[in-house]
């Protein structure tokens, strides 16, 4: 007799199409298609300049995704090993954004960091830290790249690996 009482008394929760309050409405600030809502009223958001390019990187396994994610992995040179890290080095244009918004669950976007003027390939040497800065080193000079190689070639070189054979061998032959 309980029950059906109870379902008389229960309220159904009602559902609007607007998810927007009221009171939200004028406080909004439109940028093309998104309305953003500021925590102050005077507040401003400072200029952002979006970077040309993004590192991509997957995160997930590549085994029980859909053939959809594949085929998106695989048009970005994504897909291999699931025991290898795979990076790869994406324009920031729409279309791209919007394969990488499919797939985002997969993936780790980082913006990556270029300085404005790029110098002559042949002079310098870069390098891709993992947060998204590219650095820029100047090329070592063949003499100091030389004498590189030759100390780690020199027999004479007391380095750790050389140390510790050295040593294990009079560990072992204490007599010779």
């Amino acid at each position: 007799m309980l029950r059906p009482l109870q379902c008389l008394v229960n309220q159904v929760r009602t559902y609007k199409h607007n998810s927007t309050p009221k009171i939200w409405k004028e406080d909004g600030v439109k940028y093309g298609l998104v309305t953003y809502y500021p925590r102050h009223k005077n507040h401003v958001d400072p200029p952002i300049t979006p970077t040309k390019l993004f590192l991509i990187e997957r995160v997930k396994q590549y085994k029980g995704i859909p053939y959809w994610e594949k085929q998106i992995l695989k048009n970005i040179n994504l897909h291999g090993e699931k025991n290898t890290k795979h990076y790869a080095v994406v324009k920031n244009t729409p279309e791209m954004c919007s394969m990488l918004w499919k797939i985002k669950h997969l993936i780790k976007v980082t913006p990556l960091n270029a300085p404005d003027k790029l110098p002559e390939p042949e002079s310098v040497s870069t390098y891709l830290h993992e947060n998204g800065d590219l650095l820029i080193f100047p090329k070592v000079d063949k003499s100091r790249y030389e004498a590189t190689i030759a100390f780690k070639n020199d027999p004479k070189r007391m380095d750790g690996e050389t140390l510790a054979e050295v040593l294990r061998d009079k560990w072992v032959n204490p007599m010779e």
